[in-house]
């Protein structure tokens, strides 16, 4: 695992975003420190249903597939990857930790995640960064991040099994902060709630004067919506993604059904923005003097029509879709309609694609 913001090393890293519905992979060119970022690569391919099933690796030889497809896809050439985990198997607490050196701090890292993770710390990877050291009397605020060595490795076997080189795994919540960074401007002492989406989880990150206050993964997402319509018509699931998506009920068929559609999300609408909503409501429970000025919307949910008016109404909060790509320059090649349709689920491999390592 690793931990960081983006940085200006030698060597640029794929961003490799492995979800359950889809693998993504982007590709950026840094334009000078400073300049920000171009899209030189980006690469899709479709993830086999349950192939990957609550963040558990079930088939992964098509993972593989799916990986290989992604990065020839979007003709990307580079081997250094940066990829993601999220989930139940991925723990991330803000602590409040006497003052120390950092070398003190990476000695006694493994005693301190005893007392705040549900894992035995033998079976977990852990790291750490130092948020502030003036959270209070002789005390400091460090973000601790745990995630299972049994997860790690499933990633790393299925990267390096599609011919690349794994070089960091980060948190995906953090790698959305990354591409919003790098193309909002973010308020310095301002508080956002970033969700993003996926098809089987849903990542919020609460991120206060420009650092993650609040982080958490519920399991609900856009696959929910596919298995309501599913249910609802009795169709099979691709067919079912496609009525979401707001096409037709078949590729050849120009009959919808168009009410029962409407009445499934909405139905499936209200329950994601109610687990989401809830766990706002907690952090402004718990931080009493903070307010959430908005909420950016990414991942391929973000795209469910009605989610974004809907959220909005039940919460209050400003409520807007974000553009991994609002600051970036595409190269030659790229169709901007396709880059519109798709940029809302770019939000993790964008994120993980800023990061540079050292030669």
């Amino acid at each position: 695992m690793n931990l960081s913001l983006p940085s200006f090393g030698r060597r640029s890293v794929i961003g490799l975003d492995i979800g359950s519905s889809s693998v993504k992979a982007v590709e950026l060119a840094m334009k000078g420190k400073d300049k920000g970022f171009e899209l030189k690569g980006l690469g899709v391919a479709p993830m086999p249903t349950e192939a990957i099933v609550q963040g558990a690796f079930l088939n992964s030889s098509v993972i593989v597939e799916a990986i290989q497809e992604a990065v020839q896809s979007g003709r990307i050439k580079g081997k250094d990857v940066a990829a993601a985990v999220a989930g139940h198997s991925v723990i991330v607490k803000k602590v409040s930790l006497p003052i120390m050196a950092r070398e003190e701090l990476e000695d006694q890292i493994q005693w301190e995640a005893e007392q705040y993770i549900p894992f035995d710390v033998n079976e977990v990877n852990l790291d750490f960064q130092i948020l502030d050291t003036s959270a209070g009397e002789g005390q400091m605020d460090v973000l601790l991040v745990a995630a299972k060595k049994d997860l790690i490795d499933d990633y790393v076997q299925v990267i390096s099994e599609a011919g690349l080189n794994p070089v960091a795994i980060d948190v995906a919540a953090f790698a959305v902060e990354n591409a919003y960074e790098i193309n909002y401007e973010p308020e310095p002492e301002g508080v956002i709630a970033l969700v993003n989406i996926g098809a089987q989880v849903v990542n919020i990150n609460v991120v206060q004067d420009g650092v993650p206050a609040f982080t958490r993964d519920i399991t609900t997402g856009g696959n929910q919506y596919t298995e309501e319509i599913q249910k609802a018509l009795s169709i099979n699931f691709d067919e079912a993604e496609r009525l979401k998506l707001g096409g037709n009920l078949s590729e050849q068929s120009q009959e919808v059904i168009p009410q029962e559609v409407e009445h499934a999300i909405r139905s499936v609408t209200d329950t994601v923005v109610g687990e989401i909503s809830r766990s706002l409501d907690f952090f402004t429970a718990t931080a009493v003097e903070s307010r959430i000025g908005k909420v950016l919307l990414s991942g391929g949910g973000a795209k469910v029509s009605g989610l974004g008016s809907s959220f909005s109404e039940r919460t209050g909060f400003a409520v807007e879709v974000m553009n991994p790509l609002s600051r970036m320059l595409p190269s030659k090649g790229f169709d901007a309609e396709y880059l519109e349709d798709i940029g809302p689920s770019l939000g993790v491999g964008v994120g993980l694609a800023t990061r540079r390592v050292d030669s």
